[in-house]
């Protein structure tokens, strides 16, 4: 089902960052117990697997995805294009996890929304749809002040900057990485035995192809 319509929830929020806000309860959020279990039963809901997309430049997208069996539910973060015949996977909470996926330069570039877009454009919910993906040692307080900003936005107190350091630590099954910048494949790269960046992203695409999603990450 396109989970768009959940993100006006008054529960999403909490619902979707629970394994990353260990430890704070929905009244983080500016949400109650109450509203955030109805938007996690949704989220986990075998006959619905809320799908999201946020677009990118030049035609690229990161679709999340959620399937859900009957034992538990999984949350696959992909990379797609329409002109690529595979997708590829970013992040995935699944038994083999996959992640991190994206450092934070990259995802601070991600946060403003192409012109004439169509999904999730308002930047304060792409930052925070993305936070999964995200697991870099090296944020900013940079990062810090615009995941306050988006949480405030989304209806949290203005205290929210312990919750920003929370989420910003990284998703529990692979944390925070170290990454640096290959200035010969022009990529990121990053150290973790679990992220599927630790090859140069796209290195099996045409140069041209390649060039146009290295350049879809890089801020302007």
């Amino acid at each position: 089902m396109d989970g768009h319509a959940l993100l006006d929830e008054p529960g999403f929020w909490p619902a979707y960052l629970a394994d990353l806000a260990e430890g704070f309860a929905p009244e983080a959020f500016g949400s109650d117990a109450g509203d955030a279990d109805a938007v996690l039963s949704t989220l986990h809901d075998p006959s619905a697997w809320p799908m999201f997309t946020v677009p990118l430049a030049d035609g690229f997208a990161i679709v999340v995805h959620f399937n859900s069996g009957e034992e538990f539910t999984t949350t696959d973060y992909f990379l797609t294009h329409p002109d690529w015949s595979q997708d590829l996977v970013l992040a995935s909470d699944d038994q083999d996890r996959i992640g991190p996926g994206l450092c934070w330069p990259e995802l601070s570039a991600l946060v403003e929304a192409p012109a004439a877009a169509v999904g999730i454009i308002d930047p304060h919910a792409r930052l925070l749809l993305l936070l999964p993906v995200l697991g870099d040692t090296a944020v900013s307080e940079d990062a810090v002040a615009a995941v306050v900003q988006a949480l405030v936005a989304a209806g949290a107190p203005e205290a929210s900057e312990p919750l920003a350091r929370r989420l910003l630590q990284g998703h529990p099954m692979w944390g925070g990485e170290d990454w640096w910048f290959d200035t010969d494949e022009q990529s990121w790269i990053c150290e973790g035995d679990h992220s599927p960046r630790k090859v140069p992203l796209g290195d099996h695409l045409p140069p041209q192809q390649r060039a146009a999603l290295e350049a879809c990450l890089t801020r302007r």
